[in-house]
């Protein structure tokens, strides 16, 4: 009986992986869908209120993900840009590219979701505190990336200079990380970590899922996103004019 092996080298290619894409996007948009059904129903309807924050800490079913998506998703896009400028491969920093949007969009829904949480814990939507401004600070990478992006017409040329704005604004993700432990700040520190949780099970079940629900959702618009920028970029191939013949 012959073994089947899979080359998993062969979709670097940009062509290969437009295929690839286009049969792993739609099952991860199901996951996300089911995901967050489930996880906004746990978090706003079974989740016990909270003794201290009342109602009002419903809201870190959202924050909480966001912005722990918004950080990772820029050491991914930094990581891939990095790969494709030592390697010179053009999948990565297309994959950089279809990764910035949806890390801009994070970064912007935290820091919005953090001011609403902000304003009846605080008093104020906004303070100069070391998370939150870094977590600012993040966005505009995020922004800076996309306009540096579209400001250069070759995107090989334009790939290169988004991979060092990348790999320098990555430095950040740790400061948003540490900030609560090196600084003293308004903002309060995890309430997960590897050594327990200290949140009703409950609370956490709908934390946990709705972290799910954002990975999926972040995995399958960056496939989809991918694929068009493979079409816009190999528009002049013949592979592309079959494909969307």
């Amino acid at each position: 009986m012959k073994t089947r092996v899979i080359h998993w080298f062969k979709f670097s290619s940009p062509q290969n992986f437009y295929y690839l894409a286009g049969k792993m996007w739609p099952w991860f948009a199901a996951l996300a869908a089911v995901l967050t059904l489930v996880g906004l129903w746990i978090s706003f309807f079974v989740a016990p209120v909270d003794a201290q924050q009342g109602q009002g800490y419903r809201i870190i079913f959202v924050h909480v993900p966001a912005s722990q998506m918004s950080m990772f998703i820029y050491l991914v896009m930094a990581g891939w840009a990095g790969f494709g400028l030592a390697f010179n491969t053009r999948l990565s920093g297309m994959f950089a590219s279809a990764l910035a949007p949806t890390g801009a969009l994070f970064a912007f829904l935290s820091l919005v979701t953090g001011a609403l949480w902000g304003k009846p814990m605080w008093g104020a939507w906004w303070v100069w505190d070391a998370r939150l401004t870094s977590e600012l600070i993040l966005l505009f990478l995020y922004l800076g990336f996309l306009a540096l992006q579209a400001s250069i017409d070759d995107p090989r040329r334009a790939d290169k200079a988004c991979a060092i704005l990348a790999l320098v604004g990555a430095v950040n993700v740790p400061i948003i990380y540490f900030s609560v432990k090196w600084w003293n700040t308004l903002h309060q520190g995890a309430s997960v970590s590897l050594k327990g949780s200290s949140m009703a099970s409950t609370m956490l079940a709908g934390m946990l899922i709705m972290v799910l629900a954002f990975w999926m959702y972040t995995i399958a618009i960056a496939l989809v996103r991918v694929r068009n920028i493979i079409l816009d970029r190999e528009r002049h191939t013949e592979w592309v004019k079959h494909a969307v013949a």
